[in-house]
């Protein structure tokens, strides 16, 4: 059963786990299991998923009761500002304390419109919050350093936190697309858990109805207290 953080008559928040596709996608055409099918059987009736998540991504996910409320909730997110999504991942190595990674994306080839792979203009913001240092040779280094990360895109494009913490050299723990995949499998080894490290911990939003500014959280989930026993 999906943990449903918030509920009222125009829309519902969950706890998506990881490892849950949203939707029902040609991309991952063997699932069959989905966030909209579960929670639509969960409470009893249609819900129209607000924005996405990737599958491998934990967190926080908004869903519209109603079409009505599902096209509010896409004015809003595609007004200037008026949505904070907030994030935490585990990365590779150590980055500076904060910082603001200012670079654009292209859109992917199953995105395009029209053809096109047009850059899009992608800003992510980031704080380091802890630092971790595992006993796995990495390298020419005897351990392999890790460090937990405040996340908030500025922008919303796709796979906008996995590509930009690649760019700048510190991929996400567990992305099998942007990482290391020698290094992920050695860490899920370690840690006893093989996921993606990357979780929606808060939404920022006027209600669909009210406009009243809300916010939704989601503390991460247990399995995240293993790193702690790797504090550098």
């Amino acid at each position: 059963m999906l943990r449903i953080l918030y509920q009222d008559e125009a829309i519902v928040a969950i706890d998506k786990p990881a490892g849950l596709l949203v939707h029902r996608t040609g991309l991952d055409a063997g699932e069959t299991r989905f966030a909209v099918q579960l929670l639509r059987d969960q409470i009893g009736r249609p819900v129209w998923p607000a924005h996405r998540l990737d599958k491998g991504t934990s967190g926080v996910l908004l869903f519209a009761l109603g079409a009505e409320h599902a096209r509010t909730l896409g004015q809003v997110f595609e007004a200037p500002d008026a949505v904070r999504k907030h994030y935490v991942a585990v990365v590779r190595g150590w980055p500076p304390e904060s910082g603001l990674i200012d670079h654009p994306l292209r859109r992917m080839e199953d995105d395009a419109r029209a053809g096109r792979l047009e850059e899009q203009p992608a800003q992510t913001r980031y704080r380091t919050l802890e630092r971790y240092e595992l006993p796995l040779p990495y390298g020419s280094f005897p351990s392999t350093r890790c460090a937990l990360l405040a996340l908030e895109p500025l922008t919303g494009r796709r796979h906008q936190l996995r590509r930009h913490m690649k760019h700048i050299a510190h991929p996400i723990i567990g992305d099998a697309t942007h990482g290391k995949g020698a290094l992920n499998r050695a860490i899920a080894e370690r840690l006893g858990l093989q996921r993606l490290w990357l979780h929606a911990t808060q939404l920022e939003l006027p209600h669909p109805q009210s406009a009243l500014p809300m916010r939704i959280e989601a503390p991460p989930g247990r399995e995240w207290a293993t790193w702690h026993d790797w504090r550098a």
